[in-house]
Parts: structure tokens; sequence; C-alpha cells
């Protein structure tokens, strides 16, 4: 199915037949299939998210059903935050137009009339002026005591920031394991936890890791050191230093597709 696939239908609006034209959400499905998750499973992780957020929610395998067939167009905020915490990926990635601002409309907004107003492409939202929200290089350094040698584990990364939280997660190509941090921002210091899936073929064998992490933003907002903790195969406590470096503030699909790539190797 293509990405413009729309379905029809028709209702009564002061006795006259009116028809109404959705487009199918097949960018959200297509990240809910790339997390193999059912729609069930989205709906719980969304209300997880909204719970660990302190924002709860009420979401469920129905609401999910109509996002991805495209009978509402654009979720509340407490949505759209649970939403790109889940996917990594931000709302316009996630196929969904403007977010309306809480207390307006109903349970999530319904398409508009398209026989009287014609749909628009949703405009691409750049990062708001101040916060860390954009596309960023994740470089990492580690000791392997099974190799006995250092190496360096780096991603392109996206992170999304709403108030003092952090989301960052790696993009799918971008390397072979998967790499997610939850952070929270207090000034310049962010502190939080990383989790790492390896690649089932590689040399770790599918093998998950994780840790606590903590780094200072530079007052540029372009780089942030700082250093890793977590636990080795010998249930030893491992360190090493960790870098995010800035590449660019847009999280439009174009430009994220652009990333979706390995970067290029340390030197």
């Amino acid at each position: 199915m293509s990405l413009g696939a729309s379905f029809r239908c028709h209702c009564r609006r002061n006795g006259a037949t009116v028809a109404l034209v959705a487009d199918l959400n097949t960018a959200l499905r297509a990240a809910r299939i790339r997390m193999r998750m059912s729609q069930d499973d989205l709906a719980r992780a969304i209300r997880a998210a909204g719970t660990r957020a302190g924002r709860p929610n009420d979401c469920s395998k129905r609401l999910v059903q109509r996002w991805e067939a495209g009978t509402i167009a654009a979720p509340r905020p407490a949505y759209a935050r649970a939403l790109e915490a889940v996917t990594g990926l931000p709302i316009e990635a996630l196929g969904f137009g403007v977010v309306v601002p809480d207390g307006h409309g109903g349970h999530d907004v319904e398409p508009t009339d398209t026989t009287m107003q014609p749909p628009t492409a949703p405009t691409p939202r750049p990062a708001p002026q101040g916060t860390l929200t954009g596309v960023w290089l994740s470089r990492y350094e580690y000791f392997s005591s099974s190799r006995g040698a250092s190496f360096v584990g780096q991603h392109h990364v996206v992170i999304l920031q709403h108030g003092d939280r952090l989301t960052v997660r790696s993009l799918p190509e971008s390397a072979a394991s998967v790499l997610t941090m939850d952070l929270t921002v207090e000034g310049n210091v962010l502190t939080g936890t990383w989790t790492e899936h390896t690649a089932k073929d590689g040399h770790y064998r599918g093998a998950r890791y994780y840790g606590a992490i903590q780094m200072l933003a530079e007052p540029t907002g372009r780089r942030i050191t700082g250093k890793w903790v977590g636990f080795g195969k010998e249930m030893d406590v491992n360190t090493g230093p960790w870098e995010l470096t800035f590449l660019d503030a847009s999280t439009a699909r174009a430009t994220l597709d652009r990333y979706n790539t390995q970067p290029e190797s340390a030197g």
C-alpha cells in the first residue's frame, strides 16, 4: 500500500451526503511493525510512557486503530509526547499533522471535511529555540574483556526534548545495535539511563546492556560530554566516556532519512 493511500466514507450532514477522505497513516503503522508491536502492545507502551512522564493517558487499541486509519489527524499533546517517547521519532515523522493544544476539540482531532477544505501536507516542525531536539552523533568508548581491546560505538540518534525530559533513540540503519537513552535536564546537567540491544548476529549475540549516564552540555548546545556506567558479563562495574555532537536541528522525515546511515568510522 502506498504512502498516500486513502479511504473514502460518506456521512449525512444537514440532510446532504458529504464525502470524507482520510489518508491512511502508513508511517505510524510502519513504526509499530518495525518495533514488532501489535496495536495492543503500542497502546500499553503509550500508557506506560504517559505514567512515567507524570501525564497518564487512556490510550487503547481502538485509539491506535483510529490513528492508523487516518480518522484522527493529530493526537493531543499528551499522546504526542508519549508516542515520541515510545517510538523515538518526532510526531511529524509518524504521519501526523500539527498537534492541537489540550482543551481544543474532543478526544483527538478528526479530519476536516475535505470536500469543503482540501487537506494540506503537514509542515515540518523546527526544533524550538533553546532545546536539544534534533539529530546528533552519539559516540562512546568501551573495553571488551573477551577481545582484550577498546572499541568505539557510534550511532546517529534523534533527541526529543519536552520540558526537562529528553528521549534519545538511534536511527535504525545507523548501527547494528539499537540504542536508547532517557534523560532529565537540570541546567546544563543531563542525568539518566541508557540501554543497548546488540545485534543477534554480532559479537555479543543479541545481549542487552544497560546502565546510568551523566553528562554536561556545553553553553553552545552543540556538544554534550560525560561518562556511562554499566555492568559487564562478570558482574563487574565498567565505565567510559560518552559524547553527543549536534548535527541538525530538523526532525523532518527527509532529515531523518539522510542520517539513517552508519556514521563515518572513528579515526
